[in-house]
């Protein structure tokens, strides 16, 4: 990955609206412009319930009775990256059964603005969650997640990275959330934890296997970088006292020597230098800081392109356009940093995928069939299915019921056991529905002229929706290999009712 072409300057001014990028004359695909924001935030073990998410999350000045106004200013993508998330074993149990606190509480505000919650991934203490707007869902494709454990030798992963990675509009995006080892003196352990990251960071995606051969990469979390020099504390926190003094400062940034000076870790990655105060290390409730630490810059945001892409002539480029921290939330001994990115992708470019036929009515309590085209490029996958989803879903994860589509090759249903696979790998929790079925008849397949393929799935009468709610489908192809997932189709909206003269089934739900 290029270290340097195709990025424009750190100091470039912030884009006001959604500008296109013509490539060659030839009449070659537009590339246009999408927006990213990361979060990273160390969150000391607490939990959100008594502070809002707004300001972290770029939404004060958002109306949610009216989210389109600023649509120039509203993200595609959100990235949340937090660390030391409260991983007690008694969370860890509870998480089996129930959303993280902190994915749960951004979920139910992004909610607001059309923003759904594609992919969650945890280890330990390490948490990452991806949103996404809910136009671009349907066009996510090899959905992955990866980490590596790197305290302790990696028995424990107390430290390490999680990530997530997808292909959206012809370009493979990663984004990889890091707590690397602390302590002033502990460089050498930090740079030993970056190389074991990108050592054992693996893909399963053609074309996509390391983390430097995503065409965009953005790299944050508690990197616990500090400062060189013997200065104490105290001397520190005076110096930051003197804004003629911060630049100084920030040049003897051990991530600064490292990436741009030695180049003995994240030298492929770009990093607008902050200008905002050392984020590490606070007085727990205030903004003051722990003089038991020197302050330090120890949470970054830090960003990669490869700028040609597999499109001739087209030029990718990424801009940071804003870096800041939010001194306003005081929970832990650590400020939340934010970032706002601006990035070129191909926005016609569309995998091909299966499109569903009109479905107004799904009778409850009745056998019903959903029917669909195969586009003729696209490659069925052998443990691909369809999930019911309400029509407002805010997860991946809420689908209401599901079916496999290749019947012969799909899991045991769960009157074979009590431990059913769940198809898109989430918790417990959310397993609302069941596999029926193991009879081919069941799947109808028709060839057609055009190299096309008629298909038609039952779906069995007990599935369980809710009289006069509306739900839709979408289509998800899973190869089956650690979980790679990408979404093939959605159909319109359909509304579920009962039979007549027969009794409403309730539902319920532990959450």
């Amino acid at each position: 990955m290029s270290q340097a072409e195709g990025t424009p300057s750190s100091q470039s001014k912030i884009p006001d609206t959604l500008d296109a990028a013509r490539g060659s004359s030839s009449g070659k695909q537009l590339l246009e412009t999408y927006r990213v924001y990361v979060v990273t935030w160390n969150v000391g073990s607490r939990f959100p319930e008594n502070i809002s998410l707004r300001q972290l999350l770029g939404l004060q000045d958002v109306s949610k009775e009216s989210p389109e106004s600023p649509a120039a200013h509203l993200p595609d993508i959100y990235a949340l990256g937090l660390q030391e998330v409260n991983a007690q074993p008694q969370q860890q149990v509870l998480g089996l059964f129930k959303e993280d606190p902190w994915t749960h509480k951004a979920k139910e505000l992004l909610r607001g603005y059309d923003y759904v919650a594609v992919k969650t991934e945890q280890m330990q203490g390490l948490l990452l969650s991806m949103f996404v707007r809910r136009q671009h869902v349907e066009h996510l494709q090899d959905i992955e997640a990866e980490f590596t454990r790197t305290g302790f030798g990696g028995i424990w992963g107390n430290k390490g990275a999680v990530s997530v990675r997808f292909t959206l509009y012809g370009c493979g995006l990663a984004f990889v959330v890091a707590h690397l080892a602390a302590h002033d003196h502990q460089l050498d352990e930090r740079i030993e934890d970056y190389r074991q990251i990108i050592e054992n960071h693996h893909y399963h995606v053609k074309r996509y296997r390391e983390i430097y051969d995503h065409d965009y990469v953005f790299w944050f979390g508690d990197l616990n970088f500090r400062l060189q020099g013997g200065d104490s504390s105290t001397e520190v926190r005076d110096l930051l006292r003197d804004e003629s003094q911060h630049e100084a400062l920030i040049r003897r940034d051990q991530l600064y020597q490292v990436r741009e000076k030695s180049q003995q870790a994240f030298q492929l990655l770009h990093e607008r230098l902050p200008a905002f105060p050392p984020t590490f290390k606070f007085r727990e409730g205030t903004s003051e800081y722990d003089l038991k630490r020197r302050p330090a810059w120890t949470d970054r945001i830090m960003y990669a392109v490869q700028p040609m892409n597999r499109q001739p002539g087209m030029q990718l480029s990424i801009e940071q356009c804003s870096y800041k921290s939010h001194p306003v939330y005081t929970i832990s001994d650590h400020k939340p940093v934010t970032s706002d990115f601006a990035l070129k992708l191909y926005p016609n470019v569309r995998a091909p995928g299966v499109v569903f036929s009109p479905l107004t009515l799904w009778r409850i309590g009745d056998e019903n069939t959903v029917e669909y085209r195969k586009q003729a490029e696209f490659d069925e996958g052998p443990n691909d299915w369809i999930g019911i989803y309400p029509a407002e879903y805010a997860s991946l994860a809420d689908y209401a019921a599901y079916e496999y589509v290749n019947q012969a090759e799909s899991p045991a249903s769960s009157s074979d056991s009590n431990h059913e696979a769940d198809p898109f790998d989430t918790p417990s929790h959310h397993r609302r529905g069941r596999h029926h079925h193991k009879n081919r008849q069941r799947l109808r397949r028709q060839q057609e002229a055009n190299a096309q393929e008629q298909v038609r799935l039952d779906f069995a009468d007990d599935v369980e929706l809710r009289h006069g709610e509306q739900y839709l489908l979408i289509y998800f192809r899973s190869t089956g290999v650690r979980g790679v997932t990408s979404l093939a189709g959605v159909s319109g909206v359909f509304v579920a009712e009962k039979r007549h003269g027969s009794p409403h089934r309730t539902e319920y739900h532990v959450d």
